[in-house]
């Protein structure tokens, strides 16, 4: 869970990076055009993807991270899927699951997805930015940046006095939807490449 910037940046998202907005439209041209985008960039890659919820099922609005991976196991994606509501990935645990991400993949591809406190007007956004992020940011939280690329929702407006009271007062609607949304764009991403390695493999078949 990070805050995001409410500076003059904030209001030219689509320059910054790929979005949604489950205020505006879900459509499946919407969902389409991020999943285009999610798929770009895991082709970018040779390296193994691996896909990282964080968030702590004990805060509404901070569960938008493992929501979304207890949805994405559930669909059996074929990237590896770290926390869920089963096993989440939090403050707590972070730097012991990085540790077991980078002793079980080799040169691992981290997609990290996590929850986002923003401005009214920009809650229900869904962006992808690329590069790390420090988890934890909004509420002050130590911890390491992580990720090659990460996707953030925006569930709530941030409360400078009381981060933490955003997240406790956040509508579990919004985030379910939220967690909905992105868990669809990457199974579709992860259908696409099992098509596409099929038509591969029959090719090479003698």
């Amino acid at each position: 869970m990070w805050p995001f910037s409410s500076s003059k940046k904030s209001n030219k998202i689509a320059d910054a990076a790929s979005y949604i907005s489950v205020k505006e439209t879900t459509g499946e041209a919407e969902i389409e055009k991020m999943a285009s985008k999610v798929e770009q960039i895991f082709h970018s890659s040779s390296r193994e993807i691996v896909i990282l919820c964080i968030g702590s099922d004990r805060s509404t609005g901070d569960s938008l991270g493992p929501l979304t991976g207890k949805i994405l196991k559930e669909k059996n994606i074929p990237y590896p899927v770290y926390g869920s509501l089963k096993e989440p990935v939090h403050a707590l645990n972070i730097k012991k699951v990085l540790k077991e991400i980078k002793e079980t993949h080799h040169d691992p591809f981290i997609f990290c997805i996590d929850a986002c406190l923003g401005d009214e007007r920009q809650i229900g956004y869904i962006l992808i930015r690329e590069g790390s992020f420090i988890p934890g940011n909004a509420v002050n939280r130590g911890l390491p940046s992580v990720g090659d690329y990460h996707l953030k929702a925006i569930v709530n407006t941030l409360d400078p006095l009381s981060p933490v009271h955003s997240l406790n007062s956040t509508r579990l609607y919004m985030v379910i939807k939220l967690s909905e949304i992105i868990a669809e764009i990457i199974a579709r991403v992860a259908a696409n490449d099992q098509t596409s390695r099929g038509m591969i493999e029959k090719m090479n078949v003698p």
